[in-house]
């Protein structure tokens, strides 16, 4: 972080301050209780159905009571955290929107009229939006969104880094804090994502910390033609040729080719892991967000529930990498949330046939012969 070791006092205090942060809820996050977890097996195997009969239910169910340690596991309130973040990358002509569309979906979402707001309503989620660096003024919602904005836009990754070191960090604890303040009246949080430019820095993380190849995680985004796609894929590779990114080092992937919405996912999940909150992850932006976050503690990744795999090649490379099965397959390819919320009810359906089924002995019923 030579980068923050030349500014003012006052601001080097403050980087120490969010590093700081970055450390303590780190050294927080510990597996799943495995007590738990045997308990919850052992009530499942007892169930008046035959031996796992509800398959990756059951499983989600033994993963809710070590997450939670609790054999009620909590789950009624949800929140959805969209959060949104302008990409310099977007210069090099790698989407076929303009970035203006990511301030104008911003309003969108707190209008109530996106994807993410119809499919939260279903599930009874809530939908907390997050400026974490939108290249616009967003100063007339007020408190309908959340503020954390780092700056108007990454640079253009192409060129050199995408954000400094400093902005990374900052990007990272903002999702912290955010996590945190949610603890205290959430049950479960999913991931969502909006920004313009986002499936390429995306792509560019997930070629970096799975080691394969650009061209396998990169896909159409928003609709690009073979020749666009072809370009999306050169643009990653100059970015990857040009920033040298450090595999081992999650915080530099961030910072040579991220995004602060991406950035804000990736401490959103360590936060969340630290309080023992399930995460649903949504689609290739959020599981971005949860590489790194795998990057920079790997115990984290007990607190991750795939949500989905999504139509863009990369997302299946990501989920693979964490060792996580997605819960649905629908070809998704929005983002926003979409998918964390869609999986909402089968968080709620695992808790209930753990709590609610009897078991043999309870319902008096005879168990199959041995």
């Amino acid at each position: 972080m030579t980068s923050t070791t030349r500014k003012s006092n006052s601001t080097a205090g403050k980087t120490v301050s969010v590093h700081g942060l970055l450390e303590r809820t780190v050294g927080r996050i510990t597996p799943q209780d495995q007590s738990l977890r045997q308990q919850a097996t052992a009530r499942i195997e007892q169930l008046t159905m035959p031996h796992w009969a509800l398959g990756r239910l059951l499983d989600l169910a033994v993963d809710l009571a070590g997450m939670t340690r609790q054999m009620h596991p909590p789950v009624k309130r949800k929140a959805i955290v969209t959060m949104a973040g302008d990409h310099g990358v977007a210069a090099a002509g790698v989407s076929k929107y303009p970035q203006a569309v990511t301030v104008q979906m911003v309003h969108n979402f707190v209008h109530g009229g996106a994807g993410i707001n119809a499919v939260a309503r279903c599930c009874g989620a809530r939908v907390v939006v997050v400026d974490m660096g939108v290249a616009g003024d967003l100063s007339a919602l007020g408190e309908r969104i959340v503020h954390r904005r780092v700056a108007a836009g990454t640079a253009n990754l192409a060129d050199g880094p995408a954000m400094s070191a400093a902005q990374a960090l900052q990007s990272l604890t903002s999702g912290i804090s955010l996590a945190e303040e949610l603890a205290a009246d959430c049950d479960v949080i999913g991931t969502g994502d909006m920004g313009i430019g986002n499936t390429t820095a995306s792509a560019a993380i997930g070629a970096v910390l799975t080691g394969r190849p650009v061209a396998d995680l990169t896909g159409r985004g928003t609709g690009l033609n073979d020749a666009q796609l072809a370009h999306k894929i050169q643009v990653i590779q100059q970015a990857l040729r040009i920033n040298h990114p450090d595999r081992r080092d999650g915080l530099d992937v961030l910072a040579k080719v991220g995004g602060f919405e991406i950035g804000g996912l990736a401490g959103l999940i360590l936060g969340a892991a630290a309080n023992r909150k399930p995460v649903l992850v949504d689609g290739l932006i959020s599981t971005a967000g949860a590489l790194l976050a795998q990057a920079l503690c790997p115990q984290c990744t007990d607190y991750m529930i795939a949500s989905h795999c999504g139509a863009e090649p990369g997302h299946r490379v990501m989920l693979e990498h964490l060792g996580k099965k997605p819960l649905l397959d629908l070809g998704l390819r929005l983002g926003e949330g979409t998918g964390s919320a869609l999986a909402m009810p089968l968080v709620d359906a695992a808790v209930a046939v753990l709590t609610q089924v009897a078991t043999f002995a309870e319902a008096a019923v005879s168990e199959a012969n041995q």
